[in-house]
């Protein structure tokens, strides 16, 4: 039986796209075993599953990419030496830890920190932060990823980011955001100060221009309730996560 013309391009390129991913799925493994990465680094693997995670969001050894917000630097200890070769890591927003971490380490010596002049503060009397001096200072940049950070962030501080990973960003490029669930449309409460609610994120990403091109259930858990604060011992580690992908296109 002969396939459709269309059948087979498409067949192939879907091959093509899956072996495309092999060496840098191979380079995040050997990051994974790396030793700067700590216990407290490698019990959160099967949790966080950074493998399919950034194959998910696209991810090629050969990319500029922006992560936003690198905390300790979980991911920043897996990125780094995935792009060390062939790429760039750029660090932005809240990296005092990171600088630390790069400068205590000589496997990230390439990672390049961004938005010094940023200024992360909360308001007078806010629960959540803004955002002054959100310029992140790169260009063209295939790639802007930031994790369970989103829901840190007042409006504006919201705003102020999702803006600048667009000036950041080629044409074409990719924003990925992963955050801990919040029920849609509840108001905030003292137990989902660290959750937020996809549907509000999706339309605010969109307001800044991007495109929403797919979405993963990779972080989805049914034990999850969504009821309490994501710190509690019943939840922390094994909370339901939102993972979406969006695009640059043209205004």
């Amino acid at each position: 039986m002969k396939l459709p013309a269309l059948l087979i391009t498409s067949l192939l390129a879907g091959s093509a796209f899956a072996s495309d991913f092999d060496a840098t799925k191979g380079k995040i493994e050997a990051a994974m075993k790396a030793d700067i990465r700590v216990e407290a680094d490698t019990k959160r693997d099967r949790n966080r599953r950074p493998v399919s995670t950034l194959e998910f969001m696209g991810l090629r050894d050969d990319m500029k990419v922006v992560e936003l917000l690198p905390g300790g630097g979980w991911y920043t200890k897996i990125l780094a030496p995935v792009l060390a070769e062939n790429g760039e890591l750029h660090l932005a927003y809240g990296t005092s830890r990171a600088a630390k971490l790069i400068e205590a380490n000589e496997s990230l010596s390439k990672v390049e920190l961004a938005a010094k002049d940023a200024n992360i503060y909360r308001k007078d009397g806010a629960r959540f932060y803004s955002i002054e001096n959100a310029d992140i200072d790169v260009k063209k940049a295939d790639m802007v990823l930031t994790f369970r950070n989103y829901h840190n962030f007042a409006e504006d501080g919201r705003m102020a980011m999702n803006n600048a990973a667009w000036e950041a960003l080629k044409m074409g490029g990719i924003y990925g955001v992963v955050d801990h669930t919040r029920r849609h449309m509840e108001g905030e409460n003292d137990e989902n100060r660290r959750r937020f609610d996809p549907v509000k994120a999706i339309k605010e990403i969109q307001a800044a221009g991007f495109e929403l091109v797919d979405f993963s259930d990779l972080h989805y858990r049914a034990d999850d309730e969504l009821e309490y604060e994501v710190g509690r011992k019943s939840v922390t580690g094994n909370t339901d996560r939102w993972t979406l992908k969006f695009k640059k296109v043209k205004k």
